[in-house]
C-alpha cells in the first residue's frame, strides 16, 4: 500500500487578502509542482495552516487538490487531530474526496501515552481504507511516537504503511527501521536530513523546501535512488543555509514569506501566525539570493 517514493511537497495554503483560501492560486502552485517533478502533493498539513482551517475549508481544500492533481501524482491529506473521533472524521472525508493517503500527526497537547497512541492510530486505521502515514514531530506536539509503538502499529494495522520522521534523531529512526525489518515507508520530515535518512532506508521526504525549489528536491531524491550519492549529497548540502532560514521562525511563516518574495502571491498568514521579524526576513532574503532563487 505504498503511496509514493521521492519528493512530496508540504504545500502551503494560499490566501486572498481577506484570508479566504485562494483556490486559483492553489491550482497554479500544484501545476508548478507537478511540472517540476514533485512526486506527491501533501495538502492541509502543518505547512498548509491546517490548524486554522475550518472543517468545511479543510474538506474543500483537499477536494480542490485532488481535482487539480488529476491523478498525475498522489495526493496525501493531513487529517490528524488531538481528538481521535475528529481524526476519524477528517480521514473519512479525505477518503471520500479521493485522496490517495492520509498523513496523521500524533495527538498534540494531550501528551498521549504509547498505549494511547496505539489505540488512537488503530481506531483511525480501522475506520478507513486509506493508507496512513503517521507523523512524529514531538517538538510541535509534545508527544513522541517511539520505535516500538511504530513497529506494533505497522505490524497490526495493514493500512498503516509509513512514518514522517521529524524528531531529528537518526538513532531513533534507525531503531524504527530495525524493528520494522526495513519495510516501513520512512519519509524525512526534516529538510536538512533527507539524504541521511534515506541512507538508513527512507524512501523520500515531505518537504517545506520543495515549495521553493521542487525540481532540486526531486532531483536530490532521484540521484540518491540511482546511486549518484555525490549529486544527492551536494544538493542536500548546498540547501542547508536556505533550510535553516526557512525554520528561523515557526513554519510556515518563513516559507510563505519566501513565496511572496518570489512573486508567487500566496497571501497572508492566519492569526496567531504573524509576519516575520525584520532581522529574520533579511536573513531569509540573503539565503534565498545565495541559493539562486529569483526575488521580485
Amino acid at each position: 500500500m505504498s503511496i509514493y517514493k521521492g519528493s512530496g511537497v508540504a504545500i502551503v495554503t494560499p490566501m486572498k487578502a481577506n484570508e479566504e483560501v485562494n483556490y486559483d492560486k492553489l491550482e497554479e502552485l500544484i501545476e508548478e509542482q507537478i511540472s517540476e517533478g514533485t512526486d506527491c502533493i501533501v495538502i492541509a498539513g502543518t505547512t498548509g495552516e491546517s490548524s486554522t482551517l475550518s472543517m468545511e475549508e479543510h474538506h474543500k481544500v483537499i477536494c480542490a487538490a485532488v481535482e487539480f492533481a488529476k491523478h498525475r501524482v498522489p495526493v496525501v491529506a493531513g487529517t490528524g487531530s488531538n481528538s481521535t473521533e475528529t481524526a476519524i472524521q477528517l480521514t473519512q472525508e479525505a477518503e471520500e474526496a479521493g485522496a490517495d493517503g492520509a498523513l496523521i500527526v500524533t495527538p498534540y497537547y494531550n501528551k498521549a501515552t504509547q498505549k494511547g497512541l496505539i489505540g488512537h492510530y488503530s481506531k483511525i486505521a480501522q475506520e478507513t481504507r486509506l493508507p496512513i502515514i503517521m507523523y512524529n514531530v514531538p517538538g510541535r506536539t509534545g508527544c513522541n511516537l517511539l520505535p516500538e509503538t511504530v513497529a506494533e502499529l505497522f505490524r497490526t494495522q495493514e493500512n498503516i504503511v509509513g512514518l514522517k520522521e521529524a524528531t531529528g534523531n537518526l538513532a531513533q529512526a534507525s531503531k524504527t527501521m530495525y524493528l520494522t525489518d526495513g519495510k516501513l515507508d520512512l519519509y524525512s520530515g526534516e529538510d536538512g536530513l533527507v539524504v541521511p535518512l534515506m541512507s538508513i532506508g527512507g524512501i523520500g521526504v515531505i518537504s517545506v523546501w520543495a515549495n521553493l525549489a521542487p525540481a532540486k528536491v526531486h532531483n536530490m531524491c532521484e540521484s540518491f535512488f540511482k546511486g549518484d550519492l555525490a549529486t544527492a549529497n551536494q544538493l542536500q548540502r548546498e540547501a542547508l543555509p536556505l533550510i535553516d532560514a526557512l525554520f528561523c521562525e515557526v513554519n510556515p511563516i518563513p516559507v510563505k514569506e519566501a513565496l511572496n518574495l518570489m512573486g508567487k502571491n500566496v497571501g497572508p498568514l492566519r492569526s496567531p501566525l504573524c509576519e516575520m521579524e525584520p532581522a529574520n526576513k533579511e536573513r531569509l532574503i540573503q539565503a534565498m539570493r545565495t541559493y539562486g532563487l529569483k526575488l521580485e
